[in-house]
């Protein structure tokens, strides 16, 4: 036989979505949608618009796609060195990354035109935050916080799509509850990066406070959080399919906080997406049957 061919890379579009991480997603988006159908019956008496939607998908994904460009091209030194990060230079060029960020950050715009004056009005302020957190660890211990703040306008923004206006304490109390969600879990998967952070000199909370105190903030942010979708469920009226998501979240956030203590990567990878993922969706899935079942 002849020399051996080389492995051809996967295509471009699989690379980049691993170079994004656009699994992770499954964070942020059932906070914006259930945010879309609870303000869509209590504003439009439960007449979803399908193209709004659309709009608000393509949102969602293109600000998402955006904040993880820049987030791995300003880290893109940094990722060489970590060895849990060596290989996401190889998945795309960064001219590569440079361009998709662009093209997100332009389609974005356009969507948030297309939904309404208050979204595309909004928007500049909204790309500030979710771009910033990328900067915020060469600052600030506190730079977790800041990824909370990012993905908790999500529910807010949703909510000004249907509505066009935040007058409704509702979208806030979400967006709250989501952010100290957020902050939590991503304290808990700072522990992974803690020793390379000290080496870098870069800020993050586990590298400047340890593991147990990162692990206790959490535990008080999740409990926070879990008060936050309690709230937000009385404030939208939900019922009994909501509150089952409820006990469901509750349930996995303990549970994420158990594996969190082995204290070995493995483990921590589990319950920073497998249980978080568990929370996000469960919510949803709570809203919709309590939305489009229970009434």
């Amino acid at each position: 036989m002849g020399a051996a061919t080389k492995l051809q890379k996967p295509p471009f579009i699989f690379r980049l979505g691993k170079f994004v991480r656009f699994s992770h997603t499954v964070f942020a988006l059932p906070f914006a949608l259930i945010a879309f159908l609870v303000a869509t019956h209590t504003e439009r008496e439960g007449k979803v618009s399908l193209p709004l939607l659309g709009w608000v998908l393509v949102c969602m994904v293109t600000a998402r796609t955006a904040a993880m460009c820049f987030n791995r091209l300003v880290d893109w030194e940094f990722d060489k060195k970590n060895p849990r990060t060596a290989l996401r230079h190889t998945l795309i060029s960064k001219e590569a990354g440079w361009v998709v960020m662009a093209l997100g950050l332009a389609l974005l715009f356009f969507a948030t035109w297309k939904i309404n004056w208050l979204c595309f009005v909004l928007s500049p302020l909204m790309v500030v935050v979710i771009l910033s957190y990328s900067l915020m660890k060469r600052v600030t211990a506190f730079s977790h916080f800041f990824l909370g703040f990012a993905l908790g306008i999500a529910p807010v923004g949703a909510w000004a799509a249907v509505t066009g206006e935040l007058f409704s304490i509702q979208p806030f109390v979400l967006g709250a509850a989501v952010l100290c969600w957020t902050f939590g879990f991503d304290l808990i998967y700072a522990t992974l990066d803690m020793e390379f952070d000290k080496q870098a000199g870069l800020f993050s909370f586990p590298s400047r406070y340890g593991i147990q105190a990162t692990l206790y903030l959490a535990r008080i942010l999740h409990g926070v959080a879990f008060i936050g979708f309690v709230a937000f469920g009385w404030l939208a009226q939900l019922s009994v399919y909501y509150w089952l998501a409820c006990a469901v979240t509750l349930y996995q956030l303990a549970q994420e906080h158990r594996i969190a203590k082995r204290a070995d990567a493995g483990s921590i990878n589990q319950a920073f997406f497998t249980a978080n993922a568990i929370v996000s969706v469960s919510l949803l899935v709570g809203v919709c049957l309590d939305l489009w079942v229970s009434r």
